[in-house]
């Protein structure tokens, strides 16, 4: 792991960066995440957890509230969370709250 590469973990609290915002792309009908001179494009699944990086809660705390309301196993949603944050937080398109 490179000193550029964030650290994320189950316990960080992170939101979507200044300047990225969730965009509906009509003409794709789908959803994507504009950035400055980027986009990225994202099935549901991402949309809901872009939805729910709101800055006050943990990814763990996050993966439990998803594992709860799909009934799905938490330690596999807890995974994807973190390596979704984690991809987000690469292409600097997060900020770690704490």
């Amino acid at each position: 792991m490179s000193a550029d590469t964030p650290v994320i973990s189950g316990a960080s609290v992170v939101k979507l960066a200044r300047g990225v915002r969730l965009h509906e792309d009509p003409v794709r009908g789908q959803m994507v995440l504009l950035a400055p001179e980027r986009a990225m494009a994202l099935d549901d699944i991402a949309v809901a957890i872009v939805q729910a990086l709101d800055g006050k809660r943990s990814l763990d705390r996050i993966a439990d509230d998803f594992a709860a309301k799909f009934d799905a196993p938490a330690a596999e949603i807890a995974g994807d969370v973190r390596a979704f944050a984690h991809e987000l937080a690469i292409r600097r398109l997060l900020e770690i709250v704490e």
